[in-house]
Formats: C-alpha cells, sequence, structure tokens
C-alpha cells in the first residue's frame, strides 16, 4: 500500500505515543472490570444474562448511532434530546465521554493507519491497537480541552462538556439500580462481564478490521470489511466501506450486509426523528477487485 506524507508535528499535542507510560487509572479500572468479568461466570442465571445482552444492545447501538455516526461523523440529525439519550446510552459502555471518544475517532481518520499518529493502526503492532493504546500512551481522554481541536462542535455543547467530566456516572447508576433489583450477579454480568464483552467487540474494530477481511474500495489506509465483526458491533464491522465513505449512516451496503445500526437510523426516520441522512450507494459493477473510494456516491436523504 502507498504511503502518503502525514504531517506528524500536527497530532503530538493531542496524542503521544509514548509507550512507556502506563495509564494507571485505566489500567486499574480494566484490570477490576476483567476480573468481575471472570467471578460472574460463577453466578450465572437467566435473568442476569438477559440484562447483560439487553445493556449490550443498549450500549452498543449507543457506540454505533450515537458516538461514532451521529456525533463524529454527523451523518444524520436528530433532535438535542435524542442525541443526548443516545450519548447516555453509549456512556454505559466504559468507553469514555463524548468529546474523547469523537476525537480520538477523528484523529483516527484524519491519520489512519500513519504509525506513531493515529491512536490506533495495527501497524504499531497488534497489542497495541486492540488495547494496548487504552492501558499506555498519552491519550489524553481526561482533558477535554486539549481534544476540543478535533471536537469543537461538542466542546462548544455545555451538555457534552458535562457528560464528558462525568462519563463515569452513568454505569454507576445503572450498576447500583441493578445491585438493587437483583443483587450481585445482575451487577457482575449487566456491569463487568456486559462492558468487557462490548469493549473488546469495539476494539475489534480498531484492530482486526485493520488486518483481516476483504476490501471492496482502494481506501489509503489498510481498513476491511469483517462479516463477524459486523455481527458483534451491530455493523461496525464494514469498516472499509466506512473508511470509503465516512459520512454515510449506512455501512452495512450490499443486502447481505447487517447493520443494526442502520436500521436504528431508519426506524429514527420513520418516526421523523432523524433528519439530513446520508447514505452511500454501491459503486456500479464493483467486480472482483477494490474499486477506488471516489467511485462512491452518497445521496441526501429527507426525513
Amino acid at each position: 500500500m502507498a504511503t502518503t506524507t502525514v504531517d506528524t508535528a500536527a497530532a503530538a499535542p493531542i496524542y503521544t505515543r509514548n509507550r512507556a507510560k502506563i495509564n494507571w487509572i485505566t489500567t486499574t479500572a480494566m484490570a477490576i472490570f476483567h476480573a468481575g468479568a471472570i467471578a460472574a461466570l460463577f453466578m450465572f442465571s437467566w435473568k442476569a444474562l438477559a440484562v447483560a445482552v439487553a445493556l449490550f444492545f443498549v450500549g452498543g447501538l449507543g457506540i454505533g448511532m450515537g458516538y461514532h455516526r451521529l456525533l463524529t461523523h454527523r451523518s444524520y440529525a436528530t433532535p438535542k434530546w435524542i442525541e443526548y439519550l443516545l450519548t447516555f446510552c453509549a456512556m454505559l459502555t466504559l468507553e469514555g465521554g463524548p468529546i474523547f471518544w469523537v476525537a480520538t475517532h477523528r484523529l483516527h481518520h484524519q491519520y489512519s493507519d500513519h504509525p506513531g499518529v493515529d491512536p490506533h493502526t495495527p501497524r504499531d503492532g497488534k497489542w497495541w491497537s486492540h488495547m494496548g493504546w487504552i492501558l499506555m500512551g498519552e491519550t489524553l481522554h481526561q482533558d477535554y480541552r486539549q481534544l476540543a481541536r478535533y471536537a469543537p462542535d461538542l466542546a462548544k455543547d455545555p451538555v457534552h462538556v458535562f457528560l464528558t467530566k462525568w462519563h463515569w456516572v452513568p454505569i454507576t447508576i445503572v450498576g447500583i439500580v441493578l445491585l438493587a433489583l437483583g443483587g450481585w450477579p445482575l451487577v457482575f454480568w449487566g456491569i463487568f462481564l456486559r462492558t468487557v464483552c462490548t469493549l473488546h467487540v469495539t476494539w475489534l474494530v480498531n484492530s482486526a478490521t485493520h488486518i483481516w477481511g476483504t476490501r471492496r474500495y482502494k481506501t489509503r489506509d489498510d481498513s476491511t470489511n469483517n462479516f463477524l465483526i459486523a455481527l458483534l458491533t451491530f455493523g461496525e464491522g464494514w469498516h472499509n466501506n466506512h473508511h470509503a465513505m465516512p459520512t454515510s449512516a449506512r455501512h452495512g451496503l450490499a443486502w447481505y450486509e447487517l447493520d443494526l445500526n442502520w436500521y436504528g437510523i431508519s426506524l429514527l426516520r420513520a418516526l421523523g426523528l432523524a433528519k439530513k441522512i446520508h447514505v452511500a450507494r454501491l459503486p456500479e459493477n464493483p467486480g472482483q477487485e477494490p474499486v477506488p473510494a471516489s467511485a462512491s456516491i452518497i445521496e441526501l436523504l429527507s426525513a
């Protein structure tokens, strides 16, 4: 794959790949949650499983429909109360507040698969791209001011600033509610095990879909389409489609490419709650070889 010249100095103030620096707060939290996920296996109940599955869907759709397609790429527009509701759902995944998530992902697109600048490219190592970048280095996710240059729209919104600062509160509240309703089994399954599963399937988009899969489009990065990851992430695994057309609200372009996040956006549209929806069309006669991303077409759908 051809490489392009990138101004790494421009990204340095936001992201520095200092692998020797351990983020002890995040590492400790991840260790506790993974230990809790293992402990959950010893207190199984069908009720606890049902709660975990339900919250997995809520959090996953919050990430895909909310953090990713709405806040990061503005692929569609919703009333503010829907935007904040989706943000709340995404915060249940322990993936950080909206400003951190959006800024990091926009940085990923700007410098996709350029070592040392893209926050989580596999070219810096498979482990690094999956989880290492969270545990080590300087992701600066606790200081929204330094990330504001990549998410100025959110940094101007006092609600998103507040939610970013207190991003850990929603999952804590849900944990307390689950403890009151069903005891520790619901907490360990609905919070610890479910969160760990959500984190890893999201991280697979960062790592595995830049390593394994098929490529419909010739992009300037290593993005691929991966059916299994798309299934686990409700459509986020159609990553090559996404990198070719980042502003498209629909990632699964072919009829067989399952995309629950797109179905959710379509439901909002049917209810009159989603407008200005950008949708990509499949290229004509794609053939067996990847086609240039420039061959893609984005349409704007009205509500």
